[in-house]
């Protein structure tokens, strides 16, 4: 972690955490983690800078044994729920992110659920944003469409959709550096275009 002093010299818009925090897990480590991240989030909004929150939720042993095994069932049946509470919980705990940056989901209505717990009680301006969690096109694509015609749900970040086989192909000498940056570049601008066309389609 950087010290506040050198922190303050950079002057950063947004500070981000990436937090693996499941509600139903350890009691004694996800207080910590919350007394931990109250503390920041009381630092950064003494007009430091706003607090950007990703939040992931790994599934327990018995939580997958509900759904025996299947990580695809855990995230359709059980991970929204668990965010929420998630959310919640740290909420409770004085953490107040300006923007929660989380996992893709497949609904509109779990995608509305994120949104109420984050703007619960008067936070009206806090934003939410999926990240595409090195999924396929096709999966990023669906989590944008549905989390793009939902108010509260601002934005995205897709990293390793976009950019992991280029480089992968380039570091094996298969495309050039070139044809690389111009892949990644196409690719990421169809995921902007995806977003936006549906936000916008969503508030005519």
């Amino acid at each position: 972690m950087i010290s506040a002093n050198k922190s303050s010299a950079f002057s950063p818009n947004f500070c981000k955490v990436l937090v693996r925090y499941n509600a139903e897990g350890d009691k004694d480590l996800n207080l910590r983690q919350a007394t931990r991240l109250r503390r920041l989030s009381d630092y950064l909004h003494q007009g430091r800078s706003r607090f950007m929150f990703e939040l992931l939720v790994p599934p327990e042993k018995f939580q997958l044994d509900r759904v025996h095994g299947n990580k695809r069932a855990y995230d359709l049946e059980l991970r929204a729920s668990l965010m929420v509470q998630a959310i919640e919980e740290l909420q409770a705990a004085g953490v107040e992110p300006d923007v929660w940056k989380i996992e893709g989901l497949d609904s509109r209505e779990d995608c509305e659920r994120v949104v109420a717990a984050a703007r619960a009680h008067g936070r009206d301006q806090v934003g939410c944003i999926i990240l595409g969690r090195g999924e396929d096109d096709s999966k990023v694509h669906l989590w944008l469409t549905t989390a793009a015609a939902v108010p509260g749900f601002i934005g995205f970040a897709v990293g390793r959709t976009s950019f992991w086989d280029s480089l992968v192909d380039w570091r094996a000498n298969k495309i050039t550096r070139h044809a690389a940056v111009k892949e990644i570049s196409r690719r990421y601008q169809k995921f902007v275009e995806v977003f936006e066309t549906r936000h916008k389609a969503a508030r005519v």
